[in-house]
């Protein structure tokens, strides 16, 4: 045995190595029992016939993605998803990005107005999504109340109730509640950009256009790819909205790839249909990180 191994296996096998593994040994045999079992065994559903209890019956292979992938709804589905996932996070960037310029600017008031414009991130999502469900009711809600008082709209819809209004009533709440965290990081980034810049940019004459695309926007470039890839991630398996608002209805026109394999699962109780769609949702999203970390290391190394 060489010095290089016998050192190597020292290091791997002394007594405080050993006393560190017996410590991580119950958090290993929490994640095997509650994380890595759950998706082995999606895996295996995906690829059996399985019973009302989940339980695997007959070997089906490839005849479950078929199945799944040979129906309109689930492409229905799964461009509805897109769509969700598109609009929602170009729109909270957007949005985001103007508030955090606004906050950035010194005025009174400022802290106060950060922390009130925290509390729909901070509030836990199905409170705040039960708290819009009573704004869209039909008859006592604010939001059709405030339309028929200042006659914008005389005979406003029944949010929920109608597919296009229930799909984009669901978006804007989903979008509501992400706001502030893009807000709040794009700010972040922003107060991290040296000071020297902008001075520098003021005595040459920039105008504020020129700084925001030379000097802000370039600053916080690395933030906003992170920023969107949790948003994209985030979005795309927002459940407590779409669930509390809807349930997915009215008719499925408002559900999701998220809601729609735990409807699958656990109240019509096919399993195979559910891990495969659960399956698929896994590796849209594994392409949506492939491709915002080559992004982000092209970025940070060219």
């Amino acid at each position: 045995m060489s010095a290089k191994t016998f050192s190597l296996k020292h290091k791997l096998w002394n007594p405080e190595a050993r006393l560190a593994y017996i410590l991580l040994l119950p958090a290993v045999l929490i994640l095997i029992a509650f994380m890595f079992y759950p998706i082995i065994y999606i895996f295996l559903m995906a690829l059996f016939k399985t019973d009302k209890l989940g339980r695997l019956k007959e070997f089906a292979g490839l005849a479950n993605f078929i199945e799944v992938l040979s129906t309109k709804e689930f492409w229905q589905v799964a461009g509805r998803s897109i769509i969700w996932t598109a609009i929602g996070v170009i729109t909270k960037t957007i949005i985001g990005m103007i508030i955090a310029l606004l906050l950035n600017v010194e005025y009174k008031g400022k802290k106060i107005s950060r922390m009130l414009f925290i509390i729909p991130w901070a509030s836990a999502v199905p409170i705040s999504a039960m708290l819009w469900q009573w704004v869209y009711h039909p008859e006592f809600g604010l939001l059709n109340h405030t339309l028929k008082i200042t006659g914008i709209c005389s005979h406003p819809p029944v949010w929920l109730g109608l597919p296009i209004p229930a799909f984009t009533a669901c978006m804007w709440v989903d979008i509501w509640i992400g706001i502030p965290f893009m807000a709040l990081v794009f700010l972040a980034g922003m107060q991290s950009i040296s000071e020297d810049l902008y001075e520098s940019a003021y005595i040459d004459g920039v105008n504020w256009y020129q700084k925001y695309f030379y000097i802000t926007l370039p600053g916080i470039r690395n933030i906003i790819i992170i920023a969107t890839l949790l948003s994209s991630l985030w979005t795309f398996n927002d459940f407590n909205v779409v669930y509390i608002l809807t349930r997915g209805g009215p008719a499925g026109s408002t559900d999701i790839l998220i809601t729609a394999v735990y409807k699958s699962g656990f109240e019509w109780l096919k399993f195979s249909r559910a891990s495969v769609m659960a399956l698929i949702t896994f590796f849209i999203l594994s392409i949506i990180s492939i491709l915002y970390a080559a992004i982000y290391f092209r970025q940070e190394f060219s």
